[in-house]
């Protein structure tokens, strides 16, 4: 029997006085934060919250959103991580699919609309915090104990998505994310009470949520935040709060070095013992600048939401290879497989394959998703990431390519399809598809081509508009081109990879 809120327990009763979270003036120490839980969770057993039940959460990187986190699962509830800026069509969506019994969210229409479609109830949290729930008239008796649940219960739902079909639920259970943040402190970042980690990794992210939030919160490490990422803004809070660990996405990095460039003065980053990078590729330009510039060594990894996350690292006690994803973390096996399933040959080095992995990382399966788990999981319990790699004759990995179609915009994971179904509801569109295109600084942008129906007089930004009121921002085409015709093979399948090749 297990719980991940054990962790914050356990830390709140070593470390009382060490400050658990920080963010600008504010300081929450580690007895603070678990007495915050403990009355939060008091007042969610009060509207019925219990063991199974799903708590959507869509909060940006605010101290509110670990204590909701740890409440939940101290009650034996599943957390359902949101972006803050998805709009009222995909927040209903989240909320149906996964049954969640409430969201907790910043006021706002959106949020409001999509509960009462939903028929949820919604906790709305603004700027005074928890304050109004866990102290006003409906106060109610704290939650002391921590419900036990069995490793392979499910403590985390993430969604993710291929590029055909809705977004799919990963289950992520308490076995799964307990294990990926030993392993992640105790071989690669081993954090220390002492220790100040930058959280600007969305924590709604699991990326986030294990590396940064989950992993500091069980050795007693501070957890800086900002809520949304500005370069010059996490310089600021680096050399302020004195940050040891930085973990980021490639387009935070470049963006910190721009910031840095524009300043009047390079910001005194000594005190970065170590920097983390994951989500995308990193350019090896962009780590070469970094550390030469504030002389902290970035170590590349990998993995997905179906892994927990971590799956792969460059190890700190062994040897780099920049432009790798590194070699399989503890608890965890790689390989590479053909088209046809086949594994390929470790000896031959020129070789491509599906990244594999199998272990203790990966997901329970996909929330209600029997026909979509046994797609990613096969017999044999390896789960196929759709991402294609090399391997070289030490074992390091190297992504070249990926499989599905799926963007990578600044860290962030855009499903095409999404934008495609949005475009296609606009009355003047006939018919539509959405790729990526590369971008310097985030890697990769998103471009729709659209063939409009006979006689429409739409505009390409009228379009960029209407995709843009519908969906989080971050999803929406920065261009539009308007064409006769999309490529397409025997089959009447449109070829995207022509599209592609005339950028």
């Amino acid at each position: 029997m297990t719980n991940l809120a054990h962790n914050l327990a356990r830390t709140a009763a070593q470390f009382p006085d060490h400050p658990a979270v920080i963010l600008d003036d504010f300081v929450l120490s580690y007895s603070d934060l678990e007495h915050s839980v403990q009355q939060l969770a008091g007042w969610l057993r009060s509207q019925g919250v219990g063991e199974g039940d799903r708590v959507a959460l869509m909060l940006p990187n605010v101290p509110t959103f670990p204590v909701i986190y740890h409440a939940v699962l101290a009650l034996g509830g599943i957390v359902v991580p949101m972006n803050p800026l998805f709009k009222r069509r995909e927040i209903e969506f989240y909320l149906r699919d996964s049954g969640a019994k409430l969201l907790v969210a910043m006021p706002g229409e959106e949020a409001q609309a999509a509960t009462e479609a939903a028929g949820v109830q919604l906790m709305a949290v603004g700027p005074e915090g928890l304050s109004s729930w866990v102290h006003g008239e409906d106060a109610t008796d704290p939650v002391t104990e921590v419900v036990e649940r069995a490793g392979d219960d499910t403590a985390v739902i993430l969604y993710t998505s291929g590029t055909t079909g809705r977004p799919k639920g990963a289950e992520l259970t308490f076995d799964n994310l307990q294990t990926n943040l030993d392993t992640t402190n105790d071989t690669l970042v081993h954090l220390e009470p002492g220790d100040v980690v930058m959280g600007c990794l969305p924590l709604f992210h699991v990326f986030g949520m294990t590396c940064a939030m989950n992993t500091t919160f069980s050795v007693g490490a501070a957890l800086t935040m900002i809520p949304r990422f500005d370069p010059a803004k996490a310089l600021q809070v680096i050399e302020r709060d004195q940050v040891t660990v930085f973990e980021g996405v490639p387009t935070m990095y470049g963006a910190m070095l721009a910031a840095a460039g524009a300043a009047e003065q390079v910001p005194d980053l000594s005190s970065l013992r170590l920097a983390v990078s994951g989500g995308s590729s990193l350019p090896l330009e962009v780590m070469r600048r970094f550390e030469e510039t504030f002389d902290a060594a970035i170590l590349e990894g990998y993995g997905l939401s179906e892994t927990s996350p971590v799956a792969s690292f460059n190890h700190p006690d062994r040897e780099r290879k920049p432009g790798s994803i590194g070699i399989p973390i503890r608890g965890v096996e790689m390989k590479l497989a053909t088209p046809d399933g086949e594994d390929v040959d470790a000896a031959d080095l020129d070789a491509i394959g599906e990244i594999c992995i199998r272990g203790e990382n990966i997901m329970k399966g996909y929330w209600q998703r029997p026909d979509a788990t046994a797609d990613a999981i096969d017999a044999d319990g390896w789960f196929h990431s759709g991402d294609l790699a090399r391997r070289d004759a030490d074992g390091f990995y190297f992504i070249v390519d990926r499989k599905k179609d799926l963007i990578i915009r600044g860290g962030l994971n855009v499903y095409p399809r999404e934008i495609e179904e949005v475009l296609y509801e606009h009355p003047d569109v006939a018919e539509a598809a959405v790729i990526g295109v590369p971008h310097a600084e985030l890697g990769e942008e998103i471009a729709a081509y659209v063939v409009l129906k006979p006689g429409a007089q739409v505009t390409a930004d009228a379009l960029i508009e209407h995709v843009k009121s519908q969906i989080a921002p971050y999803k929406y085409p920065r261009t539009v081109t308007l064409i006769p015709e999309l490529p397409k093979g025997a089959t009447g399948k449109i070829l995207k990879r022509e599209l592609r090749e005339g950028e």
